[in-house]
């Protein structure tokens, strides 16, 4: 672990952001010409009291998952991010592990829609990042493990899911996801990442096999999707989907689809500023 190397790095990317490109409201009246050390640990979800050691070059040696998280906060670039994890003593994520940590400039995108919710997400439905008004919509995922981690198995494993959308929506949101993964499952023909998810949604779910067998292929770019908020009812989102030339993420952009549910993610939205909540489970 090269400490003063990190240390250098972590500081000199931080005073290059512009609050604006991570969504912090800047003023006249703001001494730093970048983030604070405070903006950072909260962007990245660690204690100030980290980031100051790292920055110092005083911490123990960071987890490859703080280290994410980091490279996240701070928009790093593919390249930068390899960086920030040789200087850290660890080596960069294997060609899966980079795919699971969302592109810079898909997470400041995020940023950049401001209220209305939005997600990165893996080509095979795993939440790579989400912005604050789709965790107070959906709840945050982006700390999910094991195949959890992906949607389209907690679609036909969590029953919560079921109950979230309702029995026909559910039904055709499942055929959505097959749908998809049989595609992927023809772009990266014998990936064991692939071939190992679908197996075992094959021996945990009887509905997956039987969409699966079906053969269906279809690459999900729009839908609509009916939430039942415990907390201000049913909203029905658009969701628009747009991909990264490689196919390998997308953004996805939920945007009210009537009156009622625009008015009800707006109630949504002062809510969670009052009292921060952790959202519905997903």
């Amino acid at each position: 672990m090269q400490r003063e190397q990190l240390a250098d790095f972590l500081r000199r990317r931080r005073e290059a952001i512009r609050p604006a490109e991570v969504g912090i409201a800047d003023s006249p009246r703001r001494r730093t010409s970048g983030l604070r050390r405070e903006e950072v640990a909260l962007l990245a979800g660690m204690s100030v009291d980290y980031v100051v050691r790292l920055e110092q070059g005083r911490s123990s040696q960071p987890s490859t998952q703080l280290l994410g998280a980091l490279a996240r906060a701070l928009r790093l670039t593919d390249d930068e991010r390899s960086h920030l994890f040789h200087l850290a003593g660890h080596q960069p994520p294997p060609a899966e592990g980079v795919a699971r940590l969302a592109r810079a400039g898909l997470v400041r995108l995020l940023d950049l829609v401001g209220d209305t919710p939005a997600m990165v997400l893996s080509d095979l439905s795993e939440v790579l990042a989400q912005n604050r008004m789709s965790i107070l919509l959906a709840g945050d995922h982006t700390g999910l493990t094991g195949d959890r981690r992906y949607v389209a198995y907690r679609t036909f494993t969590d029953p919560t899911i079921r109950d979230l959308h309702g029995p026909e929506e559910w039904r055709r949101h499942a055929r959505q996801q097959v749908a998809d993964l049989r595609a992927v499952a023809g772009r990266r023909a014998g990936d064991p990442t692939v071939t190992g998810l679908i197996e075992r949604l094959r021996a945990a779910s009887d509905d997956f096999r039987r969409l699966w067998a079906e053969h269906e292929v279809a690459v999900r770019r729009a839908d609509r999707k009916t939430f039942r908020h415990p907390r201000v009812g049913r909203i029905t989102m658009d969701c628009e989907t747009l991909v990264t030339p490689d196919l390998g993420q997308l953004l996805l952009v939920l945007t009210p689809a009537d009156a009622e549910s625009r008015e009800r993610l707006e109630l949504l939205r002062v809510l969670g500023v009052e009292e921060f909540p952790a959202g519905v489970p997903h």
